[in-house]
């Protein structure tokens, strides 16, 4: 907010607000909140590696996505109907019609990190940025809700907890995986230290990091946004929280009305720290020193660190009125002929038209507009697939289909005694069939490359794919010939046939196909 030296006096008759306390009381309450965060972080985090290898959390693993509800906003517009899986975010709406955003303050994953990757010396050169930044971060809420009113999901890429979620599954933890890997390694030629690292190895893989070194197409793109946004700390303390973040920004209209907020006081001598040490410069001094309730996170520095205990918590009943940078109703009408228009736009792009041949969705995906329009690009698919065969999306979808899962059979195939990516999906855009259900559904068909087949084209033994499909009656199925070699001796060979009827899709034969390079067996699209 903009900055003031001094301020008028409040009237006499203002009342008192309650709940007042020391500053140590409050200073105790933020050590709390600070303990808050480390727990949601921790939480977020550890759903994010236990749920593969602990089944029963598999159904907890997508609890923060279904706590945000920006994501059921989105999902429930564009798919005009109710989702149950969603509806817990219900109640993070009405605590922040209680007592604001809280979520942003104590338990946001992203907002934690990047609190502590702000540096303080940012909080002054924040003060050179006008306050009407902060319209950028309701202008991307109300492009998001236009285009998810005409079906589109393509900014809910934006939403905070699946910029960091992405980021963890598809970058980091693989990354750490492959540091730990290499130490291990370089350990593991000492003698006496092997056993630890036995030790250490049995502690990690599996319960932390992945058992198979994991490896995603993107990684650099998807940890580059992150990286982003951390750097513009350096502009802003929380830049991103402060001007970007459209969760903020819808959560922010509901703090609008939050029964209880924090106030100014009779003590306060208008000394302006309070303003000085607000990380989301939610103390306009122009006005008073009046806290904006829809910038405020409830991270009680300023009541911690008043000199004057001046601070407090009051209960009030009426709404906040609007600031400046609040979206009018023209604004909000702009937003939808840019939805729309940004949708028609995508929608008739000729990547979306011809879908790519190589472009196999989840198993139970069936219907691939409908798909697209619910998918939340969270990310938490490509994280519980345990091959890693799950990938996002880039363009082979067109624009409107970016950071939408994937099947690669040549990074990970579909595991047939796997159903995981269903019952994390939130939104079910992915289907949460049981597992004989799931077996059953076809995924693409493969097809044999007679040109770089072992057998076929080089008279090479090899029925690698036919011993690896888990179809109990095989859907490959073996032609037994006999070819003259090249010392005039017969070879008997067994040439792969795939038997459309069976195939499923799974991957399995493509991922182990002993072929350098692009396999000789593919699965490919099949509707």
């Amino acid at each position: 907010m903009t900055r003031a030296t001094s301020g008028p006096k409040r009237e006499a008759g203002q009342q008192r607000f309650a709940g007042h306390a020391p500053g140590s009381v409050w200073a105790r309450w933020r050590a709390v909140r600070r303990l808050v965060q480390v727990l949601s972080l921790g939480l977020f985090l550890f759903l994010l590696s236990a749920s593969l290898q602990r089944p029963a959390l598999l159904a907890q693993a997508a609890l923060y996505f279904r706590l945000d509800p920006l994501m059921a906003l989105a999902a429930m517009v564009a798919d005009r109907a109710w989702l149950p899986g969603l509806g817990l975010a219900l109640g993070t709406l009405l605590l922040t019609m209680l007592v604001g955003r809280v979520w942003c303050g104590w338990l946001c994953p992203l907002g934690t990190v990047l609190e502590w990757t702000s540096p303080r010396s940012a909080r002054q050169r924040a003060q050179h940025l006008s306050p009407r930044w902060r319209m950028v971060k309701h202008w991307l809420l109300a492009l998001l809700v236009a285009g998810a009113f005409f079906g589109n999901l393509t900014l809910v890429a934006l939403d905070p907890l699946a910029i960091l979620l992405r980021t963890v599954a598809v970058a980091l933890l693989p990354a750490l995986a492959w540091a730990v890997t290499a130490v291990e390694a370089a350990l593991y030629t000492l003698a006496p230290l092997q056993q630890s690292v036995d030790r250490l190895e049995g502690l990690l893989r599996g319960p932390i990091l992945p058992v198979e070194q994991p490896a995603f197409l993107q990684s650099g793109l998807i940890a580059g946004l992150l990286v982003v946004i951390v750097a513009l700390n350096a502009l802003a303390e929380r830049f991103w929280c402060r001007y970007l973040c459209p969760l903020g920004a819808l959560l922010g209209m509901f703090s609008r009305v939050a029964l209880l907020r924090p106030v100014i006081g009779r003590a306060c001598h208008r000394c302006g720290h309070c303003d000085t040490v607000c990380p989301l410069g939610a103390v306009d001094a122009a006005r008073d020193y009046t806290v904006v309730a829809a910038e405020c996170t409830l991270c009680l520095d300023c009541l911690a660190e008043c000199p004057e205990q001046g601070g407090g918590l009051r209960l009030r009943l009426w709404p906040e009125p609007a600031r400046e940078y609040d979206l009018s109703r023209r604004h909000l009408l702009g937003a939808l002929g840019a939805g729309a228009l940004g949708t028609a736009l995508l929608r008739t792009e000729a990547s979306t038209k011809a879908r790519h041949p190589l472009l196999l969705r989840p198993p139970g995906v069936e219907d691939e507009a409908a798909f697209v329009s619910r998918c939340l690009r969270c990310g938490a698919c490509l994280k519980v697939c345990p091959t890693s065969g799950l990938q996002p999306v880039l363009l082979e979808a067109g624009l409107e289909g970016i950071w939408t899962p994937r099947l690669v059979p040549r990074l990970g195939y579909c595991d047939y005694g796997c159903n995981a990516c269903g019952q994390v999906c939130p939104s079910g855009a992915i289907p949460p069939l049981d597992l004989e259900t799931k077996r059953g559904r076809v995924i693409g068909l493969a097809a044999v490359d007679r040109n770089r087949c072992l057998p076929w084209a080089y008279d090479v033994p090899c029925i690698v794919c036919e011993e690896m499909c888990p179809v109990p009656e095989k859907a490959i199925s073996l032609e037994e010939v006999t070819v003259i070699g090249p010392g005039g001796n017969p070879i008997a060979l067994q040439r792969p046939h795939v038997r459309q009827e069976l195939c499923v899709g799974c991957g399995i034969c493509e991922k182990r196909c002993p072929m350098e390079g692009q396999a000789a067996i593919r699965v490919y699209r099949y509707r």
